[in-house]
C-alpha cells in the first residue's frame, strides 16, 4: 500500500509543478469558471502521462509549499463532472490526507489521475474553453491545441520510483495509530481495529444516546495504512456498525421547525475490506426531505431575512434574534428543501457574515447545510 501522506511529501519535494503533478491552494467547483479550470488540469495531466499516475495536491501555499489545508471534501460526484465534459475521461480519485501539523478539521486534498493511454479532450464547451480543446503539460505550464496531439510517455519511471518510495511499513502504521490517539481527547473514545490482518482503521466520536439509539458526533475516521481520512463530520449524528470484514456509517441530519423535529438519515457508507488487499467503498443516499407547513416556513424564512439584513447593516440583534441566528443556516436549508423561493441564494449570502462571527459554530452549520444541499442536488 502507498502511504499517501508520504507520497504528498515526495511530490512537494519538487518545488515547482511539472508535467506529472500540480498543486493548488484550493479548487472551487461552484462556478463554470472553477469547473473549467479544474477540467483543464485533469485533461492536461492525463494527456501528459499516458502510462503512469498523475497527481494534484490541494491545500498548499504556492511559493513556500507550506501546508495550509482545506476542508474535508466528500463529493463522490466529482468523477461525474469529468465524465460529462471530457472525451476519453480518465478515472480520478479524490482523497483527504491527514497531517498532524494541520488543524483537526483540515486535510490536504490529493487527486490521483489514472493513465488511459488515449487523448483526452473537451467534448463540449465550458466557460471560455471550446469543444474539442486538448490540454497538455510542458513542464509546469498547461498548453492547448485544437489539432492532433501525440501522446508521449516521459514520466513513467520517475513516478513509479516516487510511489515505491512512498510504500507503507510497520513503523509508519504504528506512528499513524499513535498520532491519531494523541490528537483526540478521551471523550471522543479514539480506537482502532484491524480488518483482514491488513487494514488498520482508526475512528473517534463523541457518544450520545437519543431515544434508546446511540449516535456519535464529530466523527473522524482514518485508514492508517494510507493516511487517508475516510470521513469527517463537525456536527452530524452518525451511527457506527462493524464486523470482521466491513465498517458501516450512517449519517443523520437533525432538522427542527418549531415543535416538529427528528433525526433524518442522510447517507450510508460501507467500507468493505477484501482479502486481496482491496478496499471497496459503497455509498447509498437515504435522505427524504421532510415536508413542513408552508405557512410556518414562510414565517421562518421572513424571520431569517430580517436577521440577515441586520447582519449586513451591522445592526444590533435582539436577544431572541441572537438565539435564532444560531439556527439561521439550518432554517434556510429547510426552506430550500421545501422549495421556498430564493432561500438557497439567501443561504449563500450569509457566508461572509457568519464567517466573521466570534462563535464559529454557526459558520460550521452553514458548511454542513451547503454539504447536505449539494448531496441532495447530486442525487436528484
Amino acid at each position: 500500500m502507498i502511504n499517501k501522506r508520504l507520497l504528498v511529501k515526495n511530490l512537494l519535494a519538487y518545488n515547482d509543478e511539472n508535467s506529472f503533478y500540480d498543486k493548488k491552494q484550493k479548487i472551487t467547483l461552484e462556478s463554470k469558471e472553477g469547473k473549467a479550470k479544474f477540467l483543464k488540469i485533469i485533461c492536461a495531466l492525463s494527456n501528459s502521462n499516458p502510462e503512469n499516475n498523475a497527481y494534484v495536491v490541494i491545500g498548499v501555499e504556492d511559493q513556500t509549499n507550506g501546508l495550509i489545508g482545506v476542508d474535508f471534501f466528500d463529493d463522490s460526484k466529482i468523477q461525474n463532472l469529468v465524465n460529462a465534459y471530457l472525451h476519453n475521461p480518465p478515472k480520478i480519485q479524490y482523497e483527504n490526507i491527514s497531517f498532524p501539523t494541520l488543524q483537526r478539521h483540515k486535510v490536504i486534498g490529493l487527486i490521483t489521475i489514472e493513465p488511459i493511454n488515449s487523448v483526452t479532450s473537451l467534448k463540449k464547451g465550458i466557460w471560455k474553453y471550446v469543444k474539442g480543446k486538448v490540454f497538455f503539460r510542458r513542464g509546469s505550464n498547461s498548453m492547448s491545441t485544437l489539432g492532433k496531439y501525440e501522446l508521449k510517455s516521459t514520466n513513467k519511471d520517475l513516478v513509479e520510483a516516487l510511489e515505491k518510495n512512498a510504500s507503507n511499513n510497520i513503523e509508519m502504521t504504528l506512528d499513524g495509530v499513535f498520532d491519531f490517539m494523541k490528537q483526540h481527547k478521551a471523550e471522543y473514545h479514539p480506537t482502532y481495529k484491524v480488518f483482514n490482518e491488513q487494514f488498520v482503521l482508526c475512528w473517534a466520536g463523541k457518544k450520545k444516546k437519543v431515544g434508546g439509539k446511540i449516535f456519535y458526533s464529530r466523527v473522524d475516521i482514518e485508514l492508517i495504512n494510507e493516511q487517508v481520512r475516510l470521513f469527517y463530520s463537525s456536527l452530524d449524528e452518525v451511527k457506527i456498525e462493524f464486523n470482521n470484514n466491513s465498517f458501516r456509517i450512517t449519517e443523520y441530519v437533525f432538522l427542527k421547525i418549531k415543535e416538529h423535529f427528528d433525526y433524518y438519515p442522510l447517507e450510508k457508507t460501507v467500507f468493505h475490506f477484501k482479502e486481496n488487499g482491496k478496499l471497496d467503498i459503497a455509498t447509498e443516499f437515504l435522505f427524504q426531505p421532510p415536508k413542513f407547513d408552508k405557512y410556518i416556513l414562510h414565517h421562518v424564512f421572513n424571520n431569517c431575512n430580517v436577521i440577515l439584513d441586520k447582519l449586513k447593516k451591522k445592526a444590533p440583534l435582539t436577544e431572541i434574534e441572537r438565539i435564532d441566528l444560531q439556527e439561521l443556516p439550518t432554517n434556510y436549508m429547510i426552506c430550500a428543501l421545501n422549495e421556498i423561493p430564493n432561500s438557497y441564494n439567501k443561504l449563500l449570502e450569509t457566508k461572509i457574515y457568519l464567517k466573521e462571527l466570534d462563535d464559529k459554530s454557526t459558520y460550521i452549520k452553514y458548511k454542513e447545510a451547503i454539504r447536505v444541499l449539494r448531496k441532495v442536488k447530486h442525487n436528484q
